[in-house]
């Protein structure tokens, strides 16, 4: 008999925690190495919500709070979901968590049984389908590609649901691909969503306030108000705010499923930090303008991006809509061969190559599900960004 669980045996490790390991091990070993693998904002957390974390702090705001979060957090989200979202929620509908992981886990633990399946686009976070799994679902895989800008059209998510689909989990703008769904893309697929009432959705905005060019961001439950009540609404404060060791993720939804949720969290966890809390609530409720400071400074960084990897010998990359990701297309350097004479027969091939021969660390496309691509971070600076792409021009030049 194993000591270990045989649920272990169904997942695997984070993909992209373990490039970003790599990365700093290689670092501390005085290696240059160009770290293209975070999801996370190079940012600092904005002064004032730092200065409420301390006031938090000596005020003794350091005892246990609600399970699922304070009365002022959960306020704070009530007025942040009405504000910008047109979403109307109470208290009792809203659940706070130890970032936006752990509420994807609350959902699937409280709902999924053995044979339930969970529709996931490709190409998905990392994590979906192995929160999935370890709940006791079945992830369901829709396909898209670069030739629909990494979108699922209502056609192929008509195809994925069956009797046994459970939740479809959607997420705009994507990691890793950074596509976002208009308004319009967003109703189409609403329209088969209210044929299929036994399908609930987990709506994954955590990208919201980092959109270009205008793109006018629109949250599913809003759009489609026929599908609200089964609509869970997940957001947080990680990566508009930089507070990604904050630790805080929240949503909002039916207010049984809410409860259920505080249920699988009360024997997990237990709250979420009380002061994280109470910075979360200086976060939403005060100041705003730098949001649209902050997407500009990542604009200017995703059009450097695009424009020197499609300069790159066997490299299509497309813009995206939001998020700090692009997921460009290696198609053209599947099977040549590196000036060390390795093939590359995958994208980990290729990730591989850039990083052993040229210091950058960046994820594979097999581990979001679609290949030959990769994953490359802009939340850095721009003269980072510069030197890791004259690198991936050059490592594609010595391709033959």
């Amino acid at each position: 008999m194993s000591f270990l669980s045989a649920s272990l045996d169904r997942i695997k490790p984070s993909p992209t925690i373990a490039v970003s390991t790599k990365a700093a091990e290689l670092k501390a070993a005085g290696k240059d190495v160009i770290g293209l693998g975070a999801g996370e904002p190079d940012f600092d957390t904005p002064d004032h919500i730092k200065e409420a974390a301390i006031k938090a702090i000596w005020d003794g705001q350091t005892k246990y709070t609600a399970v699922d979060g304070t009365p002022a957090c959960k306020a704070a989200i009530v007025e942040k979901f009405k504000r910008e979202n047109g979403l109307v929620f109470e208290t009792n509908q809203i659940t706070v968590n130890s970032g936006g992981k752990h509420t994807i886990y609350n959902a699937m633990v409280a709902t999924l049984n053995p044979g339930d399946e969970v529709v996931i686009p490709t190409p998905y976070w990392v994590s979906y389908p192995d929160i999935t799994l370890l709940a006791g679902g079945t992830p369901v895989f829709v396909p898209t590609s670069i030739d629909t800008n990494f979108k699922m059209t209502p056609e192929v998510l008509e195809a994925a649901i069956t009797p046994k689909t459970k939740w479809l989990i959607f997420n705009s703008p994507s990691n890793p691909s950074g596509a976002a769904y208009t308004e319009a893309e967003i109703k189409a697929l609403g329209e088969v969503l209210k044929r299929h009432e036994h399908v609930w959705v987990f709506a994954d905005d955590i990208y919201e306030h980092i959109c270009y060019e205008g793109f006018e961001f629109k949250t599913i439950a809003a759009v489609v108000p026929e599908i609200a009540h089964r609509t869970l609404t997940m957001n947080g404060v990680a990566k508009a705010y930089a507070m990604t060791g904050w630790r805080i993720g929240y949503a909002g939804g039916d207010a049984k499923l809410i409860k259920a949720m505080a249920k699988v969290q009360s024997q997990s966890t237990s709250n979420p930090c009380s002061i994280s809390q109470a910075a979360t609530v200086a976060a939403l409720n005060g100041p705003q303008d730098y949001l649209a400071e902050r997407a500009a400074v990542f604009q200017a960084r995703r059009d450097l991006v695009v424009g020197k990897l499609n300069e790159a010998d066997g490299i299509t990359c497309p813009t995206p809509e939001g998020a700090f990701y692009v997921y460009p297309s290696i198609a053209e350097c599947i099977g040549k061969t590196t000036p060390n004479g390795k093939k590359i027969s995958t994208d980990e091939d290729f990730v591989t190559y850039i990083l052993e021969d040229y210091g950058l660390a960046a994820v594979h496309g097999e581990a979001f599900g679609l290949s030959p691509h990769f994953r490359m971070s802009y939340a850095t600076s721009t003269e980072a960004l510069t030197t890791a792409c004259e690198r991936i021009q050059e490592a594609c030049s010595r391709l033959k």
